[in-house]
């Protein structure tokens, strides 16, 4: 779910003046439209996380089987993001949106009425890939359905992200109190209100320029391009070892207490994590990397990252302190997120929509690996030893941005991005 064709869909603008607030509220509806469509998409990425013990306890199935919802969703958008780019040529921006959102209301419409786990394991691959296509357009039809500067869409469209990354898991916990099923359905009836209104309103755009089906898969033979993908598979092992496992032991944390944590006290512990990511990705990055420099920014959290998975190996029996540092890892992977989207968008020449294709598709293999290894990794040894991982993937991370470092020699710092490419940066780090 990248935003890997906007740089295809439409030429980058000139850096816009600092954007108001009324800038980013003055829109027309096409753009407003876009940017629901978008809060609920990314309300789709937490949204399972509190229901995951709850599955796993009413379709007898084991954690690791519960947690494959994560390895299937995020394994297709592996495959689909090296395509993406190809699709929104051949279709164009608004075809490649409104497909996207009717696969992710199919899928998500039949996992509520699903009667098993692996049933739904292989629907959550369908809605992947209609993430997939809606997220790696939204940006670029954004920009071109604005009348005025882009620097007050790409706000809104910012301001959308970060609330559906917070949400998600509120409204999956909320909607998950009632019944695992709700917040599939949920999920269902919002984006089929979000295609309307595209249809509606979103008007037919120029098709963005040919794209080669192997571009992103050629892309990846540049160096530069491969020591960030490699330091990106490594750090999302970690990144959804958090999000995919997590649930888990704090419902176990609260049962050795005498009460039950349930979707509803996940859902909240989740929101916290998501309003952190949210804050720190759209604001705090960007003005870290300005004064540090992007890969000083990236070493050092990724070591922070690494200290706090040794903390949640040692207090994943503790209830309060898997709390608060689920919090803290909101905030170190918000800054991690934009500041390593933000880096490939430097460290090449490649075309934006391409290299941006290329290294979500690396990643999201990383993110398909953990959740499919946590689960049995704690069966088999401890419940802490999924963080222990965690933190070896983080050092190996690091390993690959050192050892890689020279073939980043033209990377700086975020300053040098247009308000187009700084919001391509939060969505790709953002996506899951």
């Amino acid at each position: 779910m990248t935003s890997s064709t906007a740089a295809t869909a439409a030429p980058t603008p000139a850096r816009d003046a600092a954007p108001t607030l009324r800038d980013a509220f003055h829109q027309p509806k096409p753009v407003w439209a876009i940017a629901f469509a978008a809060t609920v998409s990314f309300m789709g990425i937490g949204l399972v996380d509190p229901i995951l013990p709850a599955i796993s306890t009413q379709l007898d199935a084991s954690p690791s089987q519960a947690m494959l919802l994560f390895t299937s969703y995020l394994f297709i958008t592996a495959i689909a993001m090296f395509f993406t780019s190809w699709c929104a040529a051949k279709l164009g921006v608004k075809r490649t949106l409104l497909a996207g959102l009717v696969l992710v209301v199919l899928f998500a419409a039949l996992a509520a009425g699903a009667g098993g786990v692996w049933e739904i394991i292989g629907l959550r691959a369908g809605w992947g890939l209609g993430n997939a296509l809606f997220i790696s357009t939204a940006l670029a039809a954004i920009v071109g359905a604005t009348t005025g500067p882009s620097g007050g869409a790409i706000v809104l469209y910012e301001t959308a992200l970060g609330i559906g990354m917070a949400l998600g898991p509120l409204l999956g916990g909320l909607l998950g109190s009632v019944s695992w099923r709700a917040p599939f359905a949920g999920t269902a009836v919002l984006m089929g209100v979000g295609f309307l209104a595209i249809v509606l309103l979103l008007q037919k755009e120029e098709r963005p320029a040919p794209v080669s089906p192997l571009a992103s898969l050629r892309a990846l033979a540049h160096p530069a391009l491969r020591t960030l993908a490699l330091t990106a598979i490594f750090y999302n092992v970690a990144f959804f070892t958090l999000l995919a496992y997590s649930p888990f032991p704090l419902e176990a944390a609260a049962a050795a207490r005498g009460t039950e944590f349930g979707a509803m006290g996940i859902g909240g512990v989740f929101f916290g994590w998501g309003v952190a990511l949210a804050v720190t990705s759209v604001l705090v990055a960007p003005l870290l990397t300005r004064r540090l420099g992007l890969i000083p920014t990236l070493l050092t959290t990724l070591g922070l990252l690494a200290v706090l998975m040794l903390a949640m190996a040692l207090l994943h029996t503790s209830m309060p302190g898997l709390i608060v540092l689920i919090v803290i890892g909101g905030l170190l992977l918000g800054i991690m997120n934009t500041a390593l989207t933000g880096t490939v968008m430097e460290a090449t020449d490649l075309p934006r929509g391409v290299a941006s294709s290329a290294y979500s598709g690396v990643r999201f293999l990383g993110g398909a690996i953990a959740p499919a290894v946590a689960g049995p990794l704690a069966a088999a040894t401890a419940a802490g030893a999924p963080y222990l991982l965690a933190a070896g993937a983080l050092v190996l991370s690091m390993l690959m941005l050192v050892l890689g470092r020279r073939h980043l020699a033209a990377v700086g710092t975020l300053h040098e991005l247009t308000p187009v490419e700084e919001a391509e940066a939060i969505t790709a780090g953002d996506e899951a």
